[in-house]
């Protein structure tokens, strides 16, 4: 990867992450304490998001240099549930549906185990 698309991820991932933060906000001053609302509205639109992106570099559009900053940089600083949306129908398209289904249910639940190891480990250390 050349120094200008590791710039091109670099600022694609600013962008991104403020918009999440700016939606996560908006949803919070919309429907109250609500970060779960803002972060399923980020979730989907970057799924949406990604599917569009994905098709549109399917058909020859942009490039490296456009994957490098949308896929990867915006899309990636907004939300990686779009990657692994992307990653699970992949599989499912690629392998099986079986293989898509561990996939998506190993993701879900390791990182839920994974977030509660790491809150148990911090209350004990911190």
């Amino acid at each position: 990867m050349t120094a200008g698309l590791w710039a091109a991820a670099a600022v694609g991932g600013a962008l991104g992450a403020v918009g999440r933060y700016a939606v996560s906000r908006a949803a919070g001053a919309a429907l109250g304490d609500a970060s779960a609302w803002g972060t399923l509205f980020v979730n989907v639109a970057g799924s949406a998001a990604m599917g569009l992106l994905v098709a549109w570099l399917a058909r020859g559009g942009g490039g490296e240099g456009a994957r490098a900053f949308l896929a990867v940089g915006v899309l990636g600083g907004f939300t990686t549930f779009s990657t692994f949306a992307l990653d699970a129908v992949t599989l499912a398209t690629e392998r099986s549906l079986a293989v898509a289904g561990v996939y998506a249910a190993a993701s879900v639940g390791l990182s839920v185990l994974g977030l509660l190891a790491g809150l148990a480990a911090g209350r004990a250390l911190l």
